[in-house]
């Protein structure tokens, strides 16, 4: 059984070797033993923490094999970025250049520096390993951040967020890097993407250009990769679509890869999730639910067919297995959602 649960400090060597094989781009998991235990003594701060409203707070949760005791991916949810080391992106606009007398009007793209989307909840640190993508796992690994947020809503803004990794070439660098490291950075893509995973985000307020730019001055391989994501990101995206969450025009500083948004309440998963009684006895049920108890230090979820709603009683089935492993006993709460709906 796959089980979602929050990270502990006995996980580092884990969450160390998951950060090895995300490689670059992939910001929230530094190869950086410092910033990974902070992570960690964060999360398990945050887990503890007794708030009424978001604040700096991270929730870093980790999927274990109970086959073998493995941990094979991490998902994880910041309450509200910003607040304290400013969330940088490239806002695009259009720009109007008219001249009645020569009869000429043209619409020009831009992209403008900003910081926008501070105080948003943004759900990040999303990774599976390889050989575990399959049978619902990922979609259960991002959807299950969503039931956490519909029983804990106080703890998360109204505004969330979901950064997608944008197109890199054949040599895994991002197109869009290139003229932002010729005219303005002068280092190299992956000692900026290591600065950015520790934390070390100065030099952007400090080297970033301060103007909007126009987007047709810019190579065209950098152009072209404006909005795109990474080829093995597009799974992510389609699902974030279905949940509701749109493309508002901003975009990652390095790669150009969108960041994408909706509004909580609006979230299809947390929507629909529903939080009703179980009652432990043995089932096989048509459907695959994500099923998670109501907890917080001790939240668990996972999903499968061991597991119907029965509407008549109006109780969640589940078997005595998928009791135990979510730490639930009869007539306790739990919520669920549907994984098989598309």
């Amino acid at each position: 059984m796959l089980i979602i649960r929050p990270i502990t400090a006995a996980d580092f060597a884990a969450l160390k070797h998951i950060a090895i094989e995300s490689g670059h781009g992939f910001t929230s998991l530094p190869v950086h033993d410092e910033r990974l235990w902070q992570k960690i003594h964060h999360a398990e701060a945050s887990f503890a923490a007794d708030i009424a409203s978001p604040g700096d707070q991270g929730y870093l949760f980790v999927l274990e094999d109970t086959s073998n005791g493995e941990i094979v991916g991490t998902t994880g949810i910041e309450a509200a970025v910003g607040l304290h080391t400013p969330l940088y992106h490239f806002q695009q606009n259009t720009v109007i250049h008219h001249s009645a007398e020569l009869n000429v009007l043209n619409q020009l793209k831009t992209l403008t520096l900003c910081n926008d989307y501070t105080g948003a909840s943004e759900i990040c640190t999303l990774f599976l390993r390889e050989s575990y993508r399959r049978n619902h796992a990922g979609r259960f690994l991002s959807k299950v951040r969503f039931l956490f947020m519909a029983e804990h809503p106080q703890r998360f803004a109204e505004k969330v967020i979901a950064e997608m990794r944008g197109a890199t070439n054949d040599r895994g660098e991002p197109p869009f890097w290139g003229w932002l490291q010729q005219l303005f950075l002068t280092i190299e893509f992956p000692e900026a993407d290591k600065l950015i995973g520790v934390g070390k985000k100065s030099f952007i307020a400090e080297l970033m250009p301060r103007h909007p730019i126009y987007v047709g001055l810019l190579p065209a391989a950098a152009q072209q990769v404006i909005g795109q994501v990474h080829e093995n990101t597009k799974p992510a995206l389609k699902m974030l679509e279905k949940e509701g969450f749109k493309h508002r025009g901003y975009i990652d500083l390095f790669d150009a890869g969108p960041t994408v948004e909706a509004n909580l309440t609006d979230i299809r998963s947390v929507a629909s999730s529903r939080k009703v009684p179980i009652k432990i006895t043995e089932v096989q049920g048509e459907h695959t639910l994500a099923v998670a108890n109501t907890a917080l230090k001790n939240f668990r979820a996972s999903f499968g067919k061991q597991a119907s709603f029965d509407e008549t009683s109006g109780e969640l089935l589940l078997s005595p297995a998928f009791a135990a492993a979510l730490q639930l006993q009869d007539g306790q709460f739990a919520r669920f959602i549907n994984l098989d709906q598309r």
